[in-house]
């Protein structure tokens, strides 16, 4: 199932706050120019989640890898846990990014984009449903593929 807009919406503004405004307002020691920010963010979540769910693909290519680099900043490449992917935010980026950095995924992964088992995996990528690569697991792809293809659980 994909997420809704508004789904999404309330997590990109949930997320916003506990990781950027939030932080901000502590070290301002609660300035009230902060609250202004936090309208700010409501209004633009929503027109990033329009882009996300239902723009056209460069865009919301483009919003998605901005709000992932934006909201999980590190020196390694983003992965995220498992149960990221069943996160509105990790369904809409299953569906419109795939894997916003890797070529392949573990079958683990795969079925958390998915949402089905890891041996559902298997049995998809044995049945040539998703494509394997040649160093182990699914091409992320297949499995972005798959989900605007089928319409799957996931979005």
């Amino acid at each position: 199932m994909s997420p809704t807009h508004e789904e999404l919406t309330e997590q990109l503004i949930r997320l916003i706050d506990i990781r950027l405004l939030d932080p901000l307002e502590i070290l301002v020691d609660g300035h009230a120019a902060i609250d202004p920010l936090r309208a700010i963010v409501r209004e633009r979540a929503r027109s990033w989640a329009t882009t996300i769910v239902s723009g056209d693909d460069r865009a919301a290519v483009r919003v998605a890898m901005r709000a992932i680099s934006t909201l999980y900043p590190g020196d390694g490449p983003f992965d995220p846990p498992l149960d990221w992917w069943r996160s509105p935010l990790g369904q809409a980026v299953a569906r419109r990014v795939g894997h916003p950095n890797a070529e392949s995924v573990s079958y683990a992964v795969a079925g958390a984009m998915l949402g089905i088992t890891r041996q559902g995996v298997h049995d998809l990528a044995s049945r040539d449903k998703l494509t394997r690569h040649p160093e182990g697991g699914v091409l992320s792809a297949s499995v972005r593929d798959r989900l605007l293809k089928e319409g799957t659980r996931r979005a």
